[in-house]
């Protein structure tokens, strides 16, 4: 109204907010932004460190830092980052140091797990899980299934350890199956150090990773199976003739068995 008289009437300020009896002061007055960075920057690293936490946890949290900003600021800048909105949060794996590729000097003292997958005839597709021991690269088991969570993998080692000494030491890359807290407590409950490779390392895991080329190019690529049992079938002919028969370079030509006479 002010303006308006100002422009129109070409009246001064004074006696245009004296006509409406309006403060020269609440006239002149202007809003100033409130700088919310701080507060953005803290529910930001909230939310990134703790996914699925709540407004609440995030107020008190905040409060408990010894910020004393008014819980409606909060929610307000809480509610316009989107927040509020259920996030799905993603899976984050821990960081991995880098490992070398330790050498053991006897049997036992390393074992690597990794998985492989492949297709039957018909497009079903099934995985094969393969244990390795490093210090003679010698085949200890493999599982076939549809299926192999990680329960399965404790299945298997367990019967491993009805022939054989357990490792010191059990090297496997990140897949759900092997982070899984069971095959952690089952470690533990073993004495055997669970050794994670770093994500797209795979040259962390090279023995193994190694042997799954070999089942690749001799076995997996080599025949058509229609059935799970012919691949099991053949995936233990293919293990026998690996570990008693084929000269390995890295062992100066002699097989798995021949190195441990």
């Amino acid at each position: 109204m002010v303006t308006q008289m100002r422009d129109e009437h070409k009246i001064s300020i004074r006696q245009g907010c004296k006509a409406v009896r309006l403060p020269r002061s609440t006239y002149s007055y202007q809003r100033k932004p409130k700088d919310d960075s701080r507060i953005i920057d803290a529910l930001l690293a909230l939310v990134d460190q703790h996914p699925s936490i709540g407004f609440w946890s995030c107020y008190w949290r905040i409060r408990n830092q010894g910020r004393e900003w008014n819980h409606k600021r909060i929610y307000r800048i809480y509610t316009m980052l989107g927040l509020n909105i259920r996030r799905r949060a993603k899976k984050r794996l821990p960081a991995r140091a880098k490992q070398t590729l330790f050498q053991p000097e006897e049997p036992n003292q390393v074992w690597s797990l990794d998985f492989m997958h492949d297709s039957l005839w018909d497009g079903r597709s099934y995985r094969l899980l393969n244990v390795m021991d490093d210090y003679n690269r010698q085949v200890l088991w493999i599982e076939t299934d549809t299926s192999l969570p990680a329960l399965r993998v404790i299945c298997v080692l367990n019967q491993l350890k009805q022939t054989r000494e357990l490792p010191k030491m059990i090297r496997v890359d990140n897949g759900p199956e092997f982070i899984s807290q069971k095959l952690d407590q089952w470690c533990k409950k073993h004495q055997i150090t669970l050794v994670f490779i770093q994500p797209g390392k795979p040259t962390q895991n090279a023995y193994i990773e190694r042997l799954n080329g070999s089942m690749r190019q001799e076995l997996l690529n080599a025949y058509v199976f229609k059935t799970l049992d012919e691949v099991r079938t053949k995936t233990q002919q293919w293990m026998y003739d690996y570990n008693h028969h084929r000269p390995h370079k890295s062992l100066g030509y002699k097989t798995p068995i021949e190195l441990l006479n």
